[in-house]
C-alpha cells in the first residue's frame, strides 16, 4: 500500500467518520476546540494590547518620562497604597521649578494636573469632561497635536489667561459646522476662550481620549485652588540619555527633599519603557495562565481522541486483517490510523479557530478590549491540534498495527 495513497485514504475516511456521527465528533473535539479557541483568543487580546499600548497609552515618547506621586503598574495593592498615601507627599510648584533650573540632561519640564468636570457652549452640555492643567510646554512633550489654531503661551499661562485647547469631542459636540477657534466655552460655570483644537486620537478600553479640555495651569490654580494631583512632565535631551536624565531627575528631587542615602525614594518616575516592561510582565502572567488552561483542555482532548481511536481499530479489526491479508506492512496500517487521528484533531483545531474568529470580533464590538488576531496564531493553533492528536494516536495505531490478519479475519462484525 503506497503511503501517498494510504494519506489520502486516510484523510477520507477521517471526515467520513465525522459525517457519520456528528454528536460523537463534536463530543470528541470539544476539548481540542476549546483549547485551540482559548489560545487563539488570548493571543488576540495579548496582541491588540501590545499594539494598543504601543501606539496609544504611552504619549511620553522614546525619550520621554514623568515624576508622579505614586504609580501602580501591574497588582493593586492596597497595603502598598496606603503606605505610600503616607509617606510620599504631594508633588508641587516650587519642586517643579527647582528641577527646571537645575537638570542639565532634559529640554523639556513641564507640570501637569487634572480632574473631571463638565463643559457647556450654549445650551450643549458635556459631563465628565477631563480637565488638564498644564504649563505651555505639555502640549508638545505628549500626544496632544494641534490640528486648528494653536497651543497657549508661556505669558498667558503666567497671567492666568482663561484659554484652552479642546479635544476631537468637544468640538464636534458644540462646533459642528462652525470654526471653533476664537469662541467661549464654560468649564466648571467658567468661561475660557478656544484657542486650539486637538487632533482626533481615538479611544482607549472604551474611553475616548479626546474628551478633554487643556489649559494654563495657572488658571486652573486660580479656578480649582487645590495644588493636589500634580505631576512632572519631562523629556530627555535624547533618546540614547533618557537612563542618565532620569537618574539626574532622581538625585535632585533626593537631594531637594533632604532624603537620607538609604531612604526610599518617596515618588516615582515612570517612562514608556516601565510601561511596557510592566505590561511584559501581566502578559507574562496571562500567557502562563491560558495555557495551563489550554494544557489541560488538550490533554483531555487528546485522551478522548485516543479512546475514539481505540474503539475504530475494534470496529474494523476486519478490515486491518483484510489489507494485511493484501500486503499492506505494519507501517502503513500505523500511518493510516496516524493520519486519521491527527485530521481529526486539526478538524477540531480548525473549528476552534472559528470560534476565537467570532470571539474576536464580538469582543471588539460589545467590549473595551482591544483584540487582534494574529495570523501566527492560527497556524498554531490548527498544528499543535494535530501534533495532540498524533500523539494520542500513537497508541492505537500501534495497536492496529500489532493485529495479527488471520486473527482479525476471524473476528465477527
Amino acid at each position: 500500500m503506497h503511503s501517498g495513497a494510504s494519506f489520502g485514504e486516510a484523510v477520507r475516511v477521517a471526515f467520513a467518520s465525522l459525517q457519520s456521527s456528528k454528536l460523537r465528533s463534536f463530543l470528541t473535539l470539544l476539548g481540542i476546540i476549546l483549547a485551540t479557541a482559548t489560545l487563539i483568543a488570548v493571543m488576540s487580546i495579548i496582541h491588540g494590547m501590545d499594539v494598543y499600548i504601543a501606539q496609544n497609552v504611552s504619549d511620553m515618547g522614546a525619550d520621554g518620562f514623568r515624576v508622579v506621586r505614586m504609580a501602580f503598574i501591574g497588582n493593586w495593592d492596597a497595603k502598598k497604597y496606603l503606605e505610600l498615601e503616607r509617606k510620599n507627599p504631594q508633588l508641587n510648584r516650587e519642586e517643579y521649578e527647582f528641577l527646571r533650573q537645575k537638570s542639565q540632561l532634559t529640554r523639556g519640564v513641564g507640570m501637569m494636573v487634572g480632574r473631571r468636570g463638565t463643559a457647556v457652549f450654549g445650551s450643549d452640555k458635556l459631563e465628565d469632561v477631563q480637565l488638564r492643567g498644564s504649563t505651555a510646554n505639555v502640549a508638545a512633550m505628549t500626544n496632544v497635536q494641534i490640528e486648528l489654531g494653536r497651543a497657549f503661551t508661556d505669558m498667558e499661562n503666567a497671567r492666568h489667561v482663561p484659554v484652552c485647547i479642546i479635544g476631537a469631542d468637544l468640538k464636534d459636540a458644540f462646533f459642528p459646522q462652525v470654526e471653533p477657534v476664537g469662541k467661549s466655552i464654560k468649564i466648571d460655570g467658567r468661561p475660557f476662550t478656544v484657542v486650539g483644537v486637538a487632533r482626533k486620537q481615538g479611544s482607549a478600553f472604551g474611553q475616548s481620549l479626546d474628551s478633554f479640555a487643556m489649559f494654563p495651569i495657572e488658571a486652573y490654580f486660580r479656578t480649582y485652588g487645590s495644588r493636589m494631583g500634580i505631576s512632572y512632565v519631562l523629556q530627555a535631551q535624547s533618546t540614547g540619555q533618557l537612563f542618565q536624565a532620569q537618574e539626574e531627575i532622581q538625585l535632585l528631587l533626593r537631594a531637594y527633599r533632604q532624603l537620607r542615602p538609604k531612604e526610599e525614594d518617596n515618588f516615582m518616575i515612570v517612562s514608556s519603557d516601565s510601561l511596557v516592561s510592566a505590561w511584559g510582565q501581566m502578559t507574562s502572567a496571562i500567557a502562563a495562565t491560558a495555557m495551563a488552561v489550554v494544557s489541560i483542555f488538550m490533554v483531555v482532548g487528546g485522551v478522548v481522541i485516543m479512546n475514539i481511536m481505540l474503539a475504530v481499530v475494534t470496529e474494523r479489526t476486519q478490515e486491518i486483517g483484510i489489507r494485511k491479508s493484501v500486503g499492506a506492512r505494519r507501517r502503513d496500517i500505523m500511518w493510516q490510523f496516524l493520519v486519521e487521528s491527527a485530521t481529526l484533531s486539526a478538524v477540531g483545531g480548525a473549528i476552534g479557530v472559528l470560534f476565537a474568529f467570532c470571539v474576536t470580533l464580538a469582543g471588539n464590538a460589545f467590549t473595551p478590549l482591544p483584540m487582534s488576531m494574529p495570523w501566527i496564531s492560527v497556524f498554531l493553533g490548527v498544528f499543535l491540534s494535530a501534533a495532540v492528536g498524533l500523539f494520542f494516536g500513537i497508541y492505537p495505531a500501534h495497536r492496529a498495527s500489532k493485529l495479527d490478519p488471520i486473527r482479525a479475519l476471524q473476528v465477527e462484525r
